[in-house]
């Protein structure tokens, strides 16, 4: 995993090295005079939008790679696949604790890692609840300690979606005051002359806006899919030392069953006393 990350960082700066490179090189032969006679996609839509483009180039490539990230890291098979929680639960049925703690320690799962952390807090002399709270302490403590880890790339996507908008303002402005600059020297609005400065104050605001587009909603949908894995790992470890607990008291359940209830379906049932003689 840790090389799949490097991969992609490796090749996302060096992706945003070569569009700065491009967009450097696009400015100082615009500056220079070169004349250009037809202008490419690339130019129209990031170049001309100057250096300001260079943080937000590095920003978008950030946001798609935080997206991927947390796409592939945010899954059921990472956090509580179906077949350990069957093999726990079960495992749980027969009372088998240490084997279940064995088991989840095997795992690299959240779920795995979970249990690991949470049965050993089991009481077996309290065969009531199996001293439950103790249990739901190790798992709040477990989930608070966790919880930054699984969402530091996907806050980082949020901060991506906040940033790039003010950048985008900045370019705005940074392309108004060059507006002005020209209006103030020239002291006649040419459209040739003002053509560079707004590009830049709209391309900027364009890309801030697209990136904050992409990014915000992406990370809502992250935080919820987070917050639903944690959630139905937490209630698998519930489920788990319910399914103890019951066994463990079966019998002193069915022995608090009232006298006289009449089961649905069960024959041979005789009716109280007063009911025959009325």
């Amino acid at each position: 995993m840790k090389n799949m990350i490097s991969r992609f960082a490796v090749r996302a700066f060096t992706f945003g090295m070569l569009a700065a490179a491009a967009i450097s090189t696009s400015a100082w032969a615009q500056e220079e005079g070169a004349k250009v006679t037809k202008k490419t996609m690339l130019d129209q839509w990031v170049i001309d939008g100057g250096w300001t483009m260079i943080p937000l180039v590095l920003l978008l490539g950030l946001t798609i790679f935080l997206i991927v990230y947390c796409y592939q890291q945010l899954k059921d098979e990472k956090f509580c696949p179906e077949a350990l929680r069957v093999q726990l639960i079960g495992l749980m049925g027969e009372c088998r604790v240490q084997s279940a703690i064995k088991l989840a320690t095997e795992s690299p799962t959240y779920l795995g890692r979970l249990v690991a952390y949470a049965l050993p807090n089991i009481d077996a002399n309290r065969t009531e609840d199996l001293g439950k709270d103790s249990i739901e302490d190790a798992i709040a403590d477990f989930t608070a300690n966790e919880r930054p880890q699984n969402m530091k790339y996907v806050d980082i996507l949020a901060l991506a979606g906040s940033i790039a908008p003010s950048i985008g303002l900045f370019g705005t402005v940074q392309g108004m005051i060059m507006a002005f600059g020209v209006l103030a020297t020239t002291g006649q609005a040419d459209p040739s002359d003002l053509a560079g400065s707004i590009s830049i104050a709209l391309l900027t605001t364009f890309w801030g806006l697209i990136i904050s587009i992409i990014a915000i909603p992406a990370f809502f949908l992250f935080k919820k899919k987070a917050q639903a894995l944690e959630a139905s790992c937490i209630n698998a470890v519930e489920e788990m030392v319910n399914t103890s607990i019951n066994v463990i008291n079966a019998e002193a359940q069915l022995a608090r069953i009232p006298e006289g209830l009449d089961v649905e379906g069960e024959e041979g049932v005789e009716a109280p006393a007063e009911e025959v003689q009325a």
